[in-house]
């Protein structure tokens, strides 16, 4: 009789595109999501948690890849309706607006933090799951209130770490480069597919360069792993007049402006989108923020389609190193827009909208980069275990260290060899450790190892140095938390 095949174990590994985190670095981006909170809070907005799943309509055109529809997000069937992982935190709160507004003041300024997923090719650096954090007015139709999120974005890079002059905040403003394309030829529904290629070349200028954008303007762009994409199949003369756009930038906004209005002469709509750009630059001007902080630049598109006025990113001008060890600027961490037609598919009325979305991975990678995180984490005070039969003793003493606001534990492994329980502690990065047996208990004193100390001595000290300086103390029990608090507060 033949044998059962044993069943395989599954693999212990992160699937294609994921990443796990760990400790620190889950500490490091709550620290910083409560930072960029604050200044949301100050600016009077309120914060909005939406489930992790929307139908498929919901998302409708608006998902990641026009080209490939219902592709680009994880998405699935379930009784004759298909469902998908939230792609960004946008399109939930359009429905979320839509489904309560008769409840919700406006306009509604909400802020959002959470992972999303897209289901694209991974990369270096790119990830099929992220943390974004959002934060948008819905029901303003005022481009005053995109001047506001440029102005909120700029307090909260500055409140996360990002000094001034290490930071820009380019804005443009859609209906300036519809008033280009209606120049250049690309206007009306015929030519729809056209312009979204164009929209996405134009968003890609930071990454593939003028000639990366100019080949997907014309018959496409093949990339280092052979993927071809297909291009706009524009003519030389329109993909000049595309090119002359994006190279409008001038010494200052007002030159600039001035030369965006050249370029879309004629058009009613390119004049509509110059007339909001002076506006959303005097009203920035007059709070105090220049144009070292932000600026009027045509290279900024922002690639989704649902965008249908002022657009703005986020750029860390600081230089990193990269994988080959060449240096290039930080780049892009935040990017929005206006998008007051997304409502409308729910309501069937226009609804205006603006909002900023910030990649928290890549705000902290940044800040990383600046020196600003990544500072050793500091573990619990550790407890250890000299006599099992006296574990309630242990346990008494950590609640007395955690309701001092000490972070411990007590060391739940196997305490038969004490040696372990130290290079727990040192895996721990913990900064003490108390130690407590049945001599100590008796006498009503314990040991309080200072690791941090202990660990300098060894390393660097000599061996009279370790006289006098001793890195373990016996103190009274009833002076084990405020020993200990002394001893934390020394290492701080």
């Amino acid at each position: 009789m033949a044998k059962d095949k044993k069943q395989p174990r599954p693999k212990a590994q992160t699937p294609k595109g994921f990443q796990d985190y760990f400790g620190a670095e889950v500490t490091e981006r709550s620290a910083m999501l409560s930072k960029i909170a604050a200044v949301y809070n100050r600016y009077g907005f309120d914060a909005l948690e939406t489930s992790a799943v929307e139908t498929v309509e919901a998302l409708g055109k608006f998902l990641p890849d026009v080209d490939r529809p219902n592709e680009g997000v994880f998405a699935w069937e379930e009784d004759k309706d298909w469902l998908a992982l939230r792609y960004d935190l946008t399109a939930p709160l359009a429905r979320v607006y839509a489904q309560f507004r008769n409840d919700l003041p406006t306009p509604y300024r909400r802020y959002a933090m959470g992972p999303v997923w897209r289901n694209e090719k991974p990369g270096p650096g790119r990830f099929r799951q992220f943390y974004q954090c959002d934060a948008d007015t819905v029901g303003a139709p005022t481009v005053a209130a995109d001047a506001e999120i440029c102005a909120m974005l700029s307090d909260t890079l500055e409140a996360v770490g990002i000094s001034r002059g290490d930071y820009v905040i380019r804005v443009n403003n859609r209906k300036v480069l519809n008033g280009v394309l209606e120049v250049a030829g690309l206007s009306g529904d015929d030519k729809e597919s056209e312009r979204g290629i164009v929209l996405r070349a134009i968003d890609k200028l930071d990454r593939l360069g003028p000639d990366g954008v100019r080949a997907l303007l014309g018959e496409g762009r093949k990339d280092e792993s052979g993927d071809f994409t297909k291009g706009a199949g524009l003519g030389d003369a329109q993909a000049e007049v595309v090119m002359g756009f994006m190279e409008a930038k001038r010494d200052t906004g007002a030159a600039t402006v001035a030369r965006l209005s050249e370029l879309v002469a004629g058009s009613a709509i390119g004049a509509e989108g110059v007339a909001e750009l002076e506006t959303i630059a005097s009203l920035l001007d007059a709070q105090g923020y220049g144009s070292d902080r932000i600026e009027i630049d045509p290279s900024v598109v922002r690639g989704l389609g649902y965008y249908t006025g002022p657009v703005y990113e986020a750029e860390l001008t600081f230089e990193v190193t990269d994988e080959k060890g060449r240096p290039r600027n930080f780049g892009s961490v935040a990017g929005g827009g206006r998008y007051d037609d997304l409502v409308k598919r729910f309501t069937g009325q226009a609804v205006p909208a603006t909002g900023v979305s910030i990649g928290v991975d890549r705000l902290l990678a940044a800040l990383r980069a600046k020196g600003r995180m990544g500072d050793a984490a500091v573990g619990p005070v550790v407890v250890t275990v000299m006599d099992r039969d006296r574990m309630a003793d242990y346990q008494t003493m950590v609640a007395e260290l955690r309701n001092a606001g000490i972070r411990a534990e007590v060391y739940l492994g196997n305490p038969k060899n004490f040696g372990n329980q130290l290079k727990y502690a040192d895996k721990r990065a913990s900064p003490v450790a108390i130690i407590a047996g049945g001599d100590e208990f008796d006498a009503g004193i314990v040991q309080i190892k200072d690791l941090i100390l202990g660990a300098e001595i060894a390393k660097n000290a000599t061996l009279e140095e370790w006289k006098d300086r001793p890195s373990q103390y016996e103190v009274p029990r009833a002076d084990m938390v405020a020993r200990v608090r002394a001893i934390l507060d020394g290492q701080s």
